[in-house]
């Protein structure tokens, strides 16, 4: 696989210029090239950035799906966590926002697409291989390419008839 899905899954996530400009850098986009060219001692750094890439990707359709909060939450602990220089301080930003990561299953319905991104999610976070991580871009892929967003098309139309 290259980095054709990778692109293609941040730009079903981040459907608009301003969601995009908000929460991906160049270097966000171009993260999985990165991490296919890094030497050793660089290498867990990209895959990391990949991850929480694909990791936020998947949180940003949960919560354009449902409107949850908590996923936005979490969402913004991870693009936070993309901005650290090493290893290490995205383990520190993450473990300082722990908290809303057990917030997120917490009072949480879902519907079946809502699940299966929470399970996406989950193996996103599991995955410590270049295959596994593969694997989980292209099925989250395919279902951000299969979700249906039409209810907020709806309830814009009704806000702005208001």
């Amino acid at each position: 696989m290259s980095s054709t899905s990778y692109e293609q899954l941040l730009r079903e996530a981040f459907r608009t210029e301003a969601e995009a400009a908000q929460y991906l850098s160049a270097a966000d986009l171009s993260a999985y090239k990165t991490f296919e060219q890094a030497g050793k001692a660089d290498i867990a750094f990209r895959f990391e950035r990949v991850r929480l890439a694909v990791a936020m990707s998947i949180l940003k359709l949960l919560a354009d799906l449902g409107d949850h909060e908590e996923s936005r939450k979490v969402m913004d602990v991870l693009h936070r966590a993309l901005k650290a220089k090493s290893v290490q301080e995205i383990d520190a930003t993450i473990t300082k926002d722990a908290k809303l990561f057990e917030k997120l299953y917490t009072n949480l319905y879902v519907n079946e697409d809502g699940e299966l991104l929470l399970g996406l999610f989950e193996r996103t976070l599991d995955a410590d291989t270049k295959p596994l991580m593969e694997e989980v871009i292209q099925e989250a892929l395919q279902v951000a390419q299969e979700l249906d967003f039409s209810h907020h098309d709806e309830d814009e139309d009704e806000e702005d008839e208001a």
